[in-house]
């Protein structure tokens, strides 16, 4: 990345299922969702979106192996996307196993990002 314009950051939380990769995508969201970045057109070379490069860093408790990369690369809705994945996050107890949301254990998976921007 030539030029790093804006950092998001963001948590996500799978409650049930221990999905890794739905807790990653609900990080990014979370990063995301609540920024506006109006004028980075005016920036970007051709003023194309698709100019856009996006640094995804991921700091996740565990199942590295199984998160889904391209399904990260899906919430992010413009620019070249690259991924870092990184340990941290949390695991915490959710109370309560429920065995009809594909819970395998009580764990919560928690997982926070960082969505570096520029071009």
């Amino acid at each position: 990345m030539e030029q790093l314009m804006f950092i998001q950051t963001g948590m996500g939380t799978d409650v049930h299922g221990q999905d890794v990769t739905k807790a990653s995508v609900r990080a990014i969201k979370n990063a995301i969702h609540t920024n506006s970045m109006p004028g980075i057109h005016t920036v970007l070379p051709e003023q194309s979106l698709d100019n856009m490069k996006i640094k995804v860093k991921l700091a996740v408790p565990c199942d590295h192996d199984k998160l889904d990369h391209d399904a990260v690369k899906q919430a992010i809705p413009y620019g070249d996307v690259t991924i870092e994945v990184m340990e941290g996050g949390m695991l915490t107890s959710s109370g309560i196993l429920l065995k009809d949301k594909e819970d395998k254990n009580d764990l919560m998976y928690i997982v926070n990002a960082a969505v570096e921007v520029g071009y």
